[in-house]
């Protein structure tokens, strides 16, 4: 007899396609009334989970007395209340390694177009204010040579620290719980408390997972550290940064800039960001493009069959729970 198994959010043909010989697939769907009631009807008889984006804990999950397993669509799992998971013996799966390289295309583009000015100057154009040769006002700043500090030297830290040294020159310096020897030595990456790194880092690159120890990690007192003519990129969580001082840094012209992909609260909308030019507003695309969302909707579905199958599953964010289970 097949596993009843409920997708939410983030669920493409092409994985409901693979999914359907193995389980009973429930997909709610705005055709059939309201999303909410569609998922609170189906849990009880729900044996995994998967999707990306949806709070998950006590609160939501009271009913799913048969639920075994999650299977999240995304690395981070701040959405979930792992302790209340592994409490229950519940697996929760995540999907990393295969968006790295996207992510950290992405938070380079970031750091160019803030740089650059590219966003701004593109809407500039757009806008029929191209009359003459562009004058100072209007310029950028370089970005080879230039000293990058990433704040989280993970996987997604790494490839941006490589596009930095190998391709355009920078002096990589970066923060975290612990030092990076292999990295160390093959980019040259210098190890640097936060505020030093900070001081130092002509572009701060956050890549952080969200904690209690990283919510608003960059506040008041951490922009102030910066160089005036630093710029910000955060492709982590929003509330690793306090947004509220942030654009109080940018208003006051404290910072050169900042590029962003997430947000304290999303989607975003009128917030007093889009009112800076020198802020570049992403809507959290990090892994959005055709193959590496692909990638990740595979690798979510085969931690979800092992799990049901009775496997340990290759990306097991608690394994505490694989010993109750």
């Amino acid at each position: 007899m097949k596993k009843t198994v409920l997708a939410f959010n983030r669920v493409s043909p092409e994985l409901v396609e693979r999914l359907q010989p193995h389980v009973e697939l429930i997909v709610p769907s705005p055709e059939r009334g309201d999303i909410a009631t569609q998922f609170a009807a189906a849990l009880p008889h729900t044996h995994g989970l998967i999707g990306a984006g949806r709070p998950l804990g006590e609160e939501q999950l009271r009913s799913a007395e048969r639920l075994e397993v999650i299977s999240s669509i995304s690395v981070g799992y701040d959405n979930y209340d792992v302790d209340y998971l592994t409490q229950r013996g519940i697996l929760l799966t995540n999907t990393p390694d295969v968006l790295t390289e996207s992510t950290a295309d992405l938070a380079f583009a970031l750091l160019m177009s803030a740089a650059r000015r590219v966003a701004e100057l593109d809407a500039w154009t757009k806008a029929g204010n191209w009359k003459r040769t562009v004058e100072s006002a209007l310029f950028g700043c370089d970005v080879h040579g230039k000293t990058l500090g990433i704040v989280g030297l993970g996987n997604i830290g790494a490839a941006i620290a490589r596009r930095g040294r190998l391709g355009f020159g920078m002096n990589v310096l970066y923060s975290g719980n612990s030092r990076k020897p292999a990295l160390e030595q093959e980019l040259g990456a210098q190890y640097r408390s936060l505020d030093e790194l900070l001081g130092e880092a002509d572009f701060v690159c956050l890549v952080v997972p969200l904690s209690a120890q990283t919510r608003h990690l960059i506040g008041r007192r951490e922009l102030a550290l910066m160089k005036p003519s630093a710029i910000l990129v955060n492709i982590a969580r929003g509330a690793v940064v306090d947004e509220a001082a942030l654009i109080e840094a940018l208003q006051e012209k404290r910072i050169r800039g900042a590029g962003l992909d997430v947000y304290e609260k999303e989607p975003l909308a009128d917030s007093p960001l889009f009112a800076l030019p020198q802020a570049v507003t992403l809507p959290h695309i990090g892994s959005a493009t055709h193959e590496t969302r692909q990638a990740m909707a595979d690798r979510a579905v085969d931690n979800l069959l092992a799990a049901l199958a009775g496997e340990r599953p290759r990306d097991l964010v608690n394994p505490q729970a694989w010993r109750k289970a």
